[in-house]
């Protein structure tokens, strides 16, 4: 069986013809007719594949690769194997994904996961919504009343959009996603599995832990993404906000209230809780959790894995558990570590032991 592959043939292009296309140098103009038909990583690329390599830490691939050609910068041109042929870059990685974005344009957001236009036949949408034209509804999709959704969006199969949400124009609702209470801008999208707009986690603390109403909305703005599997609670008073151009990673709660800037990255399995507000140009590792009521000040970053009790200043870099700036936490980390050593069974206590005999 041949190999199956989910997007379009790549093209067949010369290194002239790159060259040209992402504005590098081919080093050696005696190569201008060979042929790249992909791109590839290092450690996978054959003959005719494109690689980029702008990393010390893989040079041990770089001396083993097989690669045709390389986008790289000035600096490691002692390193290539001879038989590579050389695209100088000053960002090698920024050059490879210019191409890679030409190339692979159908890989940059999700279509109909079954090939169709317009609304399939097995889907429901209600006669009061309002699809503008060009709009994708895969099967079993449910649209409610009143819903308006936007010129050259799709709606996964098995999305459900409930009553009187408004999605605009260019926008990607991943299958099985549930959205409600939501108003969503243009050119956002929503990956698989995603719960938008569901109730906060709001309660009286008390025997019988009395609910408290939750009668906010979600607003997503215009180019924001959300990874699958994310979870965003609608607002209890206040709106719950994701601002403009912010990428969410998968598995994310983000609780009610919460205030997103604008160009946020929020990677994996981050916990917001509610009321609490990132600045612009926020950036979170990895399962991050922040607490309640705080605020992340702009171009503020967190290391994966770190808890947030306090207040973070704009540009503050923290990190550990709870969380501190990060000059601070790796001192402590040193400290302890010394520690441990210097109390650990068989550690050298010559030191200490002269000092005892100065005494006696």
């Amino acid at each position: 069986m041949a190999q199956p592959t989910f997007y379009k043939q790549t093209p067949s292009l010369t290194l002239a013809e790159i060259a040209a296309s992402t504005k590098v140098q081919l080093v050696d103009p005696a190569r201008a007719d060979q042929r790249i038909t992909g791109l590839a990583s290092l450690d996978e690329a054959g003959p005719q594949h494109l690689a980029f390599f702008d990393n010390v830490r893989y040079i041990d691939q770089l001396a083993q690769t097989r690669a045709g050609a390389l986008l790289v910068n000035e600096r490691f041109k002692g390193d290539i194997p001879p038989h590579i042929a050389v695209l100088r870059a000053k960002s090698p990685f920024g050059a490879f994904v210019a191409l890679s974005r030409d190339w692979h344009d159908d890989a940059l957001r999700p279509q109909s996961g079954f090939g169709l236009t317009g609304v399939a036949a097995s889907a429901i949408v209600h006669p009061t919504a309002l699809l503008e034209d060009d709009v994708t509804v895969d099967p079993l999709a449910v649209i409610g009343p009143d819903v308006e959704i936007g010129a050259g969006s799709v709606i996964g199969s098995g999305a459900v959009i409930a009553a009187g949400v408004k999605i605009g124009r260019d926008c990607n609702v991943g299958a099985n996603s549930s959205i409600q209470f939501a108003l969503i801008g243009n050119n956002v999208l929503i990956h698989p599995g995603c719960l938008i707009g569901q109730d906060g986690y709001g309660f009286i603390f008390a025997a019988s832990h009395l609910k408290v109403p939750q009668t906010g909305r979600v607003l997503i703005q215009n180019d924001v993404e959300i990874g699958a599997g994310t979870t965003i609670d609608r607002g209890s008073l206040r709106d719950t906000v994701i601002g403009e151009g912010t990428k969410v990673d998968n598995q994310v709660q983000i609780g009610h209230n919460v205030t997103i800037g604008r160009h946020c990255l929020i990677a994996a399995k981050c916990g917001l809780a509610g009321s609490l507000t990132l600045g612009d140009n926020v950036a979170l590792g990895a399962m991050v959790g922040l607490n309640n009521h705080i605020t992340v000040g702009d171009g503020a970053q967190v290391t994966a894995m770190s808890g947030v009790k306090d207040s973070i200043p704009p540009k503050g870099r923290w990190g550990g558990f709870f969380a501190k700036p990060t000059k601070q936490w790796f001192r402590e980390i040193l400290a302890v570590e010394k520690l441990g050593r210097d109390s650990a069974p068989g550690a050298n206590t010559s030191s200490q032991d002269a000092k005892d005999e100065g005494r006696e």
